[in-house]
């Protein structure tokens, strides 16, 4: 690929994502993309692009937020600094983020990418061990998706946020 290339599909992308935020949870219009059918071919393509963004974009911020793990002092830190990184990465692309929330339902590629990023969440702020299966972790990641969801305009509280965090934890155990 070019570099012509590839500032032509990130080009597509963004106007992708553009045009998908007037209706986030409708499938992408890829007739009204000017080149999205002819360099991406199907939705899926498009979305599967958009979801390998967002994930770079929130490990970077989770890179960022847990470069050293010498200032952390327990499971607080870690799950404070996953908050942080999470509300970083969604308010710089709230767009982005709600038509891949849209979106998970549509494709199973979709939605095993975003098992993986729950995951990634999950084991980040030392909520679930990468050795546990994968199942698990997955659960562990949800409900700290969901508790990410719910708290976004409050500000990050250390305790408050684990004592939610354990009662959605607990059915589960």
């Amino acid at each position: 690929m070019s570099w012509t290339d590839f500032y032509r599909r990130q080009e597509i992308l963004e106007a992708a994502v553009r045009l998908a935020a007037r209706n986030p949870g409708a499938p992408l219009p890829l007739e009204e993309v000017p080149g999205a059918e002819e360099h991406f071919g199907t939705e899926e393509n498009i979305l599967t692009a958009l979801q390998y963004q967002w994930t770079r974009t929130l490990g970077g911020r989770l890179r960022a937020e847990v470069a050293d793990p010498d200032e952390a002092d327990g499971l607080g830190d870690h799950v404070d600094a996953v908050t942080r990184a999470w509300r970083t990465a969604v308010d710089e692309h709230a767009d982005l983020r709600a038509v891949l929330d849209g979106a998970y339902e549509r494709y199973a590629s979709l939605r095993r990418m975003h098992e993986g990023e729950l995951r990634m969440l999950a084991v980040t702020a030392s909520l679930a061990d990468p050795r546990e299966p994968a199942e698990e972790i997955v659960k562990v990641g949800h409900a700290l998706e969901a508790l990410l969801h719910t708290s976004r305009e409050e500000p990050v509280r250390r305790r408050p946020v684990m004592g939610h965090l354990r009662r959605l934890l607990a059915p589960s155990a």
